[in-house]
């Protein structure tokens, strides 16, 4: 049953968003490696050593995005399934990468449970704030966790009364 504030969104769109993100992170990765690596081939090498790592990271993108978007579409709620579908599938496409189902079904259990987690959690790294959280909001929350609960002291005994 699809939740009250849900609203589809074109999967297509979002394998295209994820694609162009995943290629970013894959030309930066590329480069890395590139650098790192002894060879003759210059800058180009980006492109025409470590090339394939710009491909493989832009096809895990789209996958994840593609299907988080389609079955969060079926299922008309955004959440945590959601998410640990498409990293399901991000996770076997990275394991497929070694020619082994083994590995692909271990990144399919691997990236499906982090991401599953990850949205369960919040699905943020501000602990709920929002975006930009204030200082006051983070220090509030900071604090809310620091302080120690005060346990009564005749509930402490338990109930042992005579």
């Amino acid at each position: 049953m699809p939740s009250a504030g849900f609203h589809p969104t074109p999967a297509l769109q979002l394998a295209g968003q994820g694609a162009i993100g995943g290629t970013g992170v894959g030309f930066l990765v590329s480069t890395v490696r590139n650098a790192l690596e002894t060879h003759n081939k210059g800058a180009m090498g980006v492109f025409t050593r470590t090339g394939s790592t710009i491909s493989y990271f832009a096809a895990v993108g789209a996958t994840f995005a593609f299907t988080e978007t389609a079955v969060s579409n079926v299922r008309g709620d955004q959440d945590a399934i959601s998410s640990a579908a498409g990293g399901c599938a991000a996770g076997s496409l990275i394991g497929a990468r070694s020619k082994s189902l083994p590995a692909a079904a271990g990144g399919c259990l691997l990236f499906g449970a982090l991401m599953g987690a990850f949205q369960a959690a919040g699905g943020s790294f501000t602990a709920g704030l929002g975006p930009n959280p204030s200082l006051e909001d983070r220090s509030n929350k900071r604090q809310s966790f620091a302080t120690l609960r005060q346990v009564p002291a005749d509930s402490a005994d338990g109930d042992k009364e005579a």
